[in-house]
């Protein structure tokens, strides 16, 4: 499915932030001391390592709000698959708006591309089964919506995107109502018939109890492949299952094995190691 790139009006608020915190209250002394107005320049975007590709239309941003007259020109699209050397984009311009917008742009498209590159490794470790790699709401404050697009742009999918669009039970709540049955019920009286509902569980007991009252979709909370595979077996496709907990490129396949619909990984999007990108002088 072709990857729908997010809107330049949900990007631009976000790269005009971090821009601003770089520029500060004095802008780029060192640039605007050492660069004459008016200088051109041509630089490319170049991959340093390989991996996949996302956030070069925050880089873009960066440079096209300090100098609307820069030209970026993109050689690949988000999602790409990349090898060293690659050139992902060619800008020209302001050598002012360049060099001052360069470390935003590139934070942001090295963030997102370490993300989409993460998220593809586990994709396709889990290959052939029907399992599918999502998110989680561990992302960095204010960078949600840049983050889970980066995990689509690796070939997985979004959770939940807030506490408001979806009903997610977890442990603590269950400590509070006293049971999972109670906390269904209290909420199956508040929320609206249009709000899916999850619950996460620890053991199959849990599961046992939570098969009684009924729910869209259940959490199964670091159990092993053999655990996993019986709680899909109790199941029986009343509901999507999910397995979440001690997830990597190695544990991953024998958790997909186990037959769940969904695996939930928090860590590409809170400690997901960057993709190395530079900004080159081509002239």
């Amino acid at each position: 499915m072709p990857l729908d790139p997010l809107p330049e009006l949900m990007v631009e608020p976000i790269v005009r932030a971090a821009l601003l915190e770089d520029l500060g209250r004095a802008g780029d002394i060192t640039t605007d001391a050492v660069v004459p107005p008016g200088h051109e320049s041509r630089l490319v975007l170049a991959a340093r390592q390989p991996g996949v590709v996302a956030g070069l239309d925050c880089a873009r941003l960066a440079f096209r709000l300090l100098d609307g007259a820069v030209r970026f020109t993109p050689r690949v699209t988000d999602g790409a698959a990349v090898a060293p050397g690659t050139v992902l984009a060619e800008v020209e311009g302001s050598s002012r708006a360049l060099l001052t917008g360069e470390r935003t742009g590139l934070n942001l498209a090295c963030r997102l591309s370490g993300i989409a590159t993460a998220t593809a490794g586990l994709v396709q470790a889990i290959a052939g089964h029907k399992a599918q790699i999502v998110c989680t709401r561990k992302t960095t404050p204010g960078l949600r919506s840049l983050e889970k697009y980066a995990v689509r742009a690796g070939g997985g999918s979004n959770h939940r995107f807030g506490l408001d669009d979806a009903v997610l039970i977890k442990d603590n709540h269950v400590a509070i109502a006293g049971s999972v049955r109670e906390a269904v019920s209290r909420v199956r009286a508040r929320a609206g018939h249009m709000v899916k509902v999850e619950v996460e569980v620890d053991t199959l007991a849990q599961l046992e109890e939570l098969l009684t009252i009924g729910a869209d979709a259940v959490l199964l909370d670091n159990m092993t492949p053999q655990t996993l595979a019986e709680a899909v077996r109790m199941v029986g496709g009343r509901m999507l299952t999910e397995a979440s907990g001690r997830v990597n490129r190695d544990t991953a396949p024998a958790i997909a094995a186990a037959g769940v619909d969904l695996i939930s990984v928090g860590w590409l999007t809170h400690s997901a190691p960057i993709l190395d990108i530079g900004l080159d002088w081509a002239g």
